[in-house]
């Protein structure tokens, strides 16, 4: 490098080591300001950094698996499994994908222990993990010849389960585990990082080799979840038309068979659903980092009003503007590094706060840090506030007027006036920011707030649920599994405190859900594919008295109804009003895909499935007549218990008091069944309602601090305005000016900035919560009463606001206000 080039760049970095020990000292001389602007640059940063540290952690960062991007999932609907001889024809007729793989939901019971454990486990087709390229931390991945009929058992094991069962044994790889009765080896243990899949079965700990039979695979029965990694070249949008074609093709052949198939990326899957609620919470968080910044702009406005002789002789001695503004952004430079520090401190515990509050529905979240990439945003961020709080003010500031600077009555100058105005405008913002985000948390408040008053058809309170899987034991067997599970149940009733208690194959809101497709006698029959679906429920009798599910008419299933009686099931209201309006239901028949008439017998009040969503076909089937009780392999190995607690009992309904009595009465009948999930059905609505109420959290803590922080920079100014006004209005009282006049006119301004602010705020609120419509449940987007209570809440706060500083200007003294002039 040149010398003078050299000579240059030394004498630059003198000059900007120069300004920043200066700087230093400037602000350490107004340590009430300087704390004051940083927290609130602070707050703002560090609210923003958590919230990029969420959205780079689920939305940004790669899916943990080798080219996920390439990484495409295939389901039937959207969200729905699709069958085994459809896989097998997609696999072998698709040219697009280098591989397609499938995924089997399973939960088998790890036996061989006093204390067997049902667990979350997936079967997996030999090319699954290979195509993912994530290594086994120990062993190896199961091949080909380990996914086929007939072959010996073996599965790989996830990392928790392997330190929660087996204490980390680096032996484990070689040993033989009982799932459900049968011999698995272990031959490989996952890394403490692998989560697959990453949308479904989240919790799965163990996979296992899934063999098809190719001779004996159905169209129907739709259990996989299907996977494909794209060719090198190809892309998605051609892959999808590859898929189409095929369907197509086998649709004609099945008919019903192939419809509605659909192909996404893993990634989008993965994250689609929960995008659009961490965008608005970035946008809300932004809101909030720019209030800040206002508010310190006003803060540096303020004291260059008080610098301005100090200004004024820089500029005598030969100072440039450029030289005082850049003197100045420096200033502003070292607040925002303060800032930044602090934010970035703010940020890593806000990450570990929304870590360990956030729901279950947001994905990936455990992963979230604030890592490199994220220091270097906030970073970015840091250098931009500097810039947007800085420039301005030091812009301002340096336009000096050496001749009124070192006058006395500059205040009323019309630099003060052309301050007052940046100012004025500066709040104005904060308060339109402000409201927009005091919307969007109301608009969260009257979601949950609806949400926790949804009627799901059934009583939630008091009620103990839990599920008793008798896999792997002589329970298990179809001869004797029926009379094990009505022993458990005599057993539970009697416990102390258990009003009634009954089964279901899967708890509502919470448990899965099948399908199945029925007839209705005397109607034409539909074709293939066409005919209408219904949840399908089997049932104990007691159920809908233990859930306080009320039958609207005809009776509950009942000991009566027992193989070999005429079938029976029990309609939801909106199956029979559906099916039969105008006519009773009960005593009507269906038919659930075979030749099998089934008699209506009773129709209950509709209850969900899933939290808020609509009514739809649902059916319920006594246990003994269902193929539940004589099927003989997993998932028909299990029942999901339910009893509700009488709180005329010396229980004090205490779910938890009682549940241990009831494991104690299930283990007595044999301790080597598993019994899992055992908690309340409130704490199971509870779950469904955490996302809602997390945004809400989220939205409310920033609108708060938008709002306070709206308040401060509105009190800001109107002090400042007092202050620079107080000869002014020490004239209008000595002229004989009421101190209510006065009052009335400082609130007056005060109030029509904030008024200017909410008009701005609301026309950007109506066009940014049309974002929030996925987010919202029982109100709309644009919800007027919501708006109207939000804009009153500002319209006081700014009242409050203003009228502090206005009192204090009905104390200004005439003469004292007159003499300093």
């Amino acid at each position: 490098m040149p010398l003078a080039a050299r000579s240059f760049i030394a004498a630059r970095a003198n000059v900007v080591l120069r300004d920043i020990q200066f700087a230093v000292r400037s602000l350490s001389r107004t340590p009430a300001f300087t704390l004051a602007a940083a927290l609130a640059l602070a707050l703002g940063i560090g609210a923003t950094t958590a919230i990029l540290s969420v959205v780079n952690g689920v939305l940004l960062r790669p899916l943990p698996y080798t080219d996920s991007d390439r990484l495409m999932v295939i389901l039937n609907g959207n969200d729905n499994p699709v069958s085994a001889a459809n896989f097998l024809d997609w696999r072998g007729q698709t040219r697009s994908f280098t591989d397609l793989a499938a995924a089997e939901y399973w939960t088998p019971n790890l036996t061989g222990s006093d204390d067997p454990e049902q667990i979350n486990a997936l079967h997996l087709t030999a090319g699954m993990l290979p195509m993912l390229g994530v290594r086994p931390l120990l062993g190896r991945v199961f091949t080909a010849s380990e996914d086929v009929v007939g072959a010996a058992h073996v599965a790989v094991m996830g990392y928790g389960l392997w330190q929660r069962q087996f204490a980390g044994d680096s032996s484990i790889v070689g040993r033989t585990i009982s799932l459900s009765g049968a011999p698995y080896t272990i031959v490989g243990v996952m890394p403490a990082s692998f989560q697959f899949a990453p949308f479904w079965a989240t919790h799965a700990e163990l996979w296992a080799p899934l063999a098809i039979d190719k001779s004996s695979a159905k169209r129907s029965g739709n259990s996989l979840r299907v996977f494909g990694r794209l060719r090198p070249g190809v892309t998605e949008q051609q892959a999808r038309a590859d898929l189409a074609a095929v369907t197509s093709r086998l649709e004609q052949q099945f008919p019903g068979t192939n419809r509605n198939v659909t192909l996404q990326s893993l990634k989008h899957k993965v994250v689609g659903n929960i995008e659009t609620a961490l965008l608005v919470l970035l946008v809300a968080v932004a809101f909030v980092l720019m209030i800040a910044c206002a508010n310190v702009a006003h803060m540096l406005l303020a004291r260059a009003s008080s610098r301005q002789k100090e200004l004024a002789i820089r500029a005598a001695l030969g100072a440039s503007r450029g030289r005082i503004v850049a003197q100045l952004l420096t200033e502003s430079g070292v607040l925002a590094l303060l800032g930044g520090a602090g934010g970035l401190l703010i940020s890593f515990y806000g990450v570990r706060a929304l870590v360990a509050a956030s729901p279950a529905a947001i994905p990936r979240v455990s992963t979230v840090t604030v890592d490199g990439r994220v220091l270097l945003m906030t970073l970015a961020i840091t250098a931009a506030t500097a810039v947007l709080f800085g420039l301005l003010p030091a812009l301002r500031a340096a336009r000096v007027d050496l001749a009124g600077s070192f006058k006395d009555g500059d205040r009323a100058s019309t630099a003060g006036r052309e301050r007052h105005r940046l100012r004025s405008a500066l709040v104005t913002s904060e308060f339109a920011l402000a409201l927009v985000l005091l919307v969007g948390a109301g608009l969260m408040m009257r979601t949950f707030t609806a949400l926790r008053h949804f009627d799901p058809g059934f009583d939630p309170a008091n009620v103990i649920t839990m599920t008793i899987s008798a896999a792997g034991t002589k329970e298990a067997d179809s001869t004797v599994r029926q009379a094990y599970f009505s022993d458990v149940l005599a057993r539970v009733r009697a416990v102390p405190g258990v009003h009634t208690a009954s089964y279901i194959n899967h708890l509502p809101i919470a448990g899965d859900v099948w399908g199945r497709s029925f007839y209705v006698e005397g109607r034409a029959t539909p074709k293939p594919g066409d005919a209408p679906n219904a949840v399908y429920r089997v049932v104990y009798p007691g159920y809908f008295r233990t859930m306080r599910i009320p039958l609207l008419g005809g009776r509950d299933v009942s000991d009566a109804d027992r193989a070999g009686s005429e079938p029976v099931v029990v309609i939801n209201e909106f199956m029979a009003t559906k099916y039969w309006p105008g006519e009773n239901a009960v005593g009507k028949r269906i038919a659930l895909g075979d030749s099998t008439w089934i008699r209506v017998v009773g129709v209950s009040k509709n209850s969900t499935h899933e939290w808020s969503a609509p009514a739809s076909e649902e059916l319920f089937l006594p246990y003994a007549q269902s193929d539940l009780r004589t099927a003989a392999q997993s998932p028909f190995e299990y029942l999901t218990l339910v009893a509700r607690i009488d709180c005329r009992a010396s229980v004090r309904c205490d779910a938890a008091r009682v549940a241990a009595p009831i494991v104690s009465a299930i283990r007595g009948v044999d301790r080597r069944v598993a019994i899992s999930a055992v908690q309340s059905m409130s704490a199971v609505v509870d779950l469904t309602t955490a996302e809602s109420r997390f945004y809400l959290v989220l939205l409310g803590a920033f609108a708060s601090i938008a709002l306070l922080l709206a308040a401060v920079g509105i009190y800001g100014v109107m002090s400042y305005s007092v202050s620079l006004r107080s000869h002014e209005i020490g004239i209008r009282m000595a002229l004989g000016a009421e101190p209510g006049t006065v009052l009335r006119f400082i609130v007056r301004q005060g109030m029509s900035l904030a008024l200017v602010g909410a008009a701005a705020g609301l026309a950007v609120a109506f066009a940014l919560t049309r974002l929030m419509k996925g987010l919202l449940y029982g109100v709309a987007a644009a919800d007027l009463l919501t708006f109207v209570v939000v804009t009153a809440v500002l319209c006081c706060v700014a009242l409050l606001a203003s009228y502090l500083p206005a009192r204090r200007a009905t104390r200004i003294d005439p003469l004292t206000a007159l003499r300093s002039d």
